[in-house]
């Protein structure tokens, strides 16, 4: 790569020109190696740089750290928080006469993640300039509490700075609306069309990003107490009374992030006294050194944590994404391994219906039980078992759209939860998948069930008996380049499957088409006789295609239950091999 060549001269030209007012060093330091090097692959690295603009959506904003406008950097957080300041000036003072309309309130929360606690600050010195009042959070938090400050503290708006599960390089920008801004059941939720259009249309009309003006001050920072206030608030959902049982060893990792600390005290405060963290990844590292993808849904990654397990004579593991706003559980299969038994992680689907059904459980004899307005919703890419449970119980049920920013603003909710190891289990807590609360009810209903000499297995089984086994398997193929979602696709809707495990599609829907029940979103709903679904989609935070599977196989009665496991077993292994040779994926997914 030269100067000679014209496109690289203009990608050139925006590196110096960003790298001039780059408040950052290390980014600044970055370009300046990069047009130093003048190789091909520095110029291609570059242009990739400044190939567009990071788009803003209903996930806010989300990248690699990096300079330029297609990475996290300060740059681009600035620009985001002027955006997002002059969205709630714009739609909480207009038509106000001067003086008259109370300013916008924000919560700004961080996690341990490279340059969170930078973009967190920035953020604040942003909106303190704006005139909003801006609340910041006393240290690197969990996601749940910030969702929970923002509905607890009354405010307007809320900010995350977190990438979740993604890899270490990544860092994100995670917005939520409350207060004044939303309706009551949105207040405290992320955000959904049309705030997304909104914000970012007004984060595109902010000038150059050293023009946005920054207060050295202004902004309170919120005491440490908050985190007790949302402890407190999270162990008062036990019921210690109906549920008395604490007898359970726990292990628990929070996967090098944020939920270690409030995670364990919210477990020993509701009486889980034997719990024990996997020390190599107790303490927050934003480099996640013993797992090679930061999410507990990854192969390997509980392997610390089964491996303790086993030597300690545990009942229960239990893990926390790093900002700790899912909850994966692993334990004891007696039945695995050919009939010797093994650990092995509960998939979401199975968790979400256990907790559904101990949620029905839980508001039996309350004054929500049976009541039609006390709704369970789950992601339509979720298993159908929970509109059973909830059906035989009186209770109704919503389907929503992937992602919690649907879930949670569900009206009447009382638990929601995704496939992708969500749950929310006190929407009036906080309105969003709460990783923590979720472990609490998680260890709740495991130590009801040992306490009846019982496992998790058996409650599975319980409700395969009542209302048939639903068996759920997903196939995801991860891809270097993004068009290649599209073409994948296009060729589904050109060509779609005809059968589906052998058994014949009876229903092909396209998803983007929308519905009375469900706004347009890209994806491809399959359903075949035998009752097999699958839909398929793009992930909305990952390089990812995800195909999403499950069967339904009656089950006759308890002596008919292994059967029906090889059958549902059988009929997942047909589609997914069928799906492989629709997609042509010749390569292991992921």
């Amino acid at each position: 790569m030269t100067g000679s060549n014209a496109v690289y001269d203009d990608v050139a030209r925006l590196a110096r020109d960003w790298a001039a007012t780059d408040p950052d060093e290390v980014t600044r330091e970055q370009l300046h190696g990069l047009l130093a090097d003048g190789s091909a692959e520095a110029g291609a690295e570059l242009a990739d740089m400044f190939s567009g603009t990071l788009q803003f959506g209903t996930a806010g904003l989300r990248a690699a750290l990096g300079p330029g406008p297609m990475r996290m950097n300060r740059v681009v957080v600035r620009r985001a928080a002027a955006g997002f300041a002059a969205f709630l000036n714009e739609a909480l003072l207009r038509d106000k006469a001067p003086g008259e309309g109370t300013r916008p309130r924000v919560v700004v929360g961080f996690d341990a993640r490279h340059n969170s606690d930078v973009f967190a600050l920035d953020s604040a010195a942003v909106f303190t300039a704006a005139g909003l009042e801006v609340l910041l959070m006393p240290s690197a938090l969990p996601t749940p509490l910030l969702a929970y400050a923002v509905r607890a503290l009354d405010a307007d708006g809320g900010v995350m700075v977190t990438a979740s599960h993604n890899p270490p390089q990544d860092n994100g920008y995670k917005v939520y609306l409350g207060g004044r801004a939303v309706p009551e059941n949105a207040r405290g939720s992320q955000i959904v069309e049309p705030y997304d259009a909104r914000i970012a249309a007004a984060i595109a009309a902010v000038g150059p990003a050293e023009d946005i003006p920054l207060a050295g001050s202004g902004w309170q920072v919120l005491p440490e107490s908050i985190e007790d206030d949302y402890r407190r608030a999270v162990v008062g959902l036990a019921q210690t009374g109906r549920f008395p049982a604490r007898e359970l060893k726990i292990v628990l990792t929070p996967m090098h992030g944020v939920g270690g600390r409030t995670t364990e005290a919210v477990l020993r405060e509701a009486g889980f006294g034997d719990v024990s963290q996997v020390e190599a990844q107790a303490q927050p590292d934003p480099d996640f050194p013993t797992v090679s993808f930061p999410n507990p849904e990854e192969p390997g990654a509980l392997d610390l944590a089964l491996l303790l397990a086993g030597d300690t004579g545990a009942d229960l593991v239990l893990a926390n994404d790093p900002d700790a706003d899912r909850a994966a559980v692993a334990a004891f299969d007696p039945d695995a391994a050919a009939g010797a038994g093994a650990w092995r992680m509960l998939r979401g689907d199975e968790v979400g219906a256990l907790l559904g059904a101990h949620m029905v459980r839980r508001l039996a004899g309350t004054e929500n039980s049976g009541d039609a307005s006390g709704l369970f919703a789950n992601s339509i890419v979720s298993s159908r078992l929970l509109s059973r449970i909830a059906e035989a119980s009186g209770h109704e049920h919503r389907e929503t759209l992937t992602g919690f920013k649907w879930i949670s603003r569900v009206p009447g909710l009382v638990y929601g939860y995704e496939e992708a190891l969500g749950y929310c289990v006190a929407p009036d807590l906080a309105r969003d998948k709460d990783g923590i609360s979720a472990a609490l009810l998680i260890a709740e209903l495991a130590a009801d069930a040992k306490a009846q000499g019982r496992t998790l297995f058996d409650l599975l089984d319980d409700l395969a008996l009542e209302h048939g086994l639903y068996a759920s398997d997903q196939l995801s193929v991860r891809v270097a380049d993004l068009g290649l979602l599209g073409t994948m696709m296009a060729g589904l809707r050109s060509a779609p499957p005809q059968e589906l495990g052998g058994s014949a599609v009876v229903s092909a829907v396209d998803l983007s088409q929308g519905s009375q029940e469900l706004p347009g979103t890209d994806g491809l709903k399959y359903l075949s006789e035998d009752g097999t679904r699958v839909i398929v989609r793009p992930s909305g935070t990952e390089p990812k295609l995800k195909c999403y599977l499950e069967v339904v196989v009656p089950v006759s009665g308890a002596d008919a239950l292994p059967e029906a496991k090889r059958e549902a077993r059988r009929r997942l292994d047909a589609v997914l091999d069928g799906l492989r040779s629709a997609l042509n994926i010749t390569t292991p997914e992921n």
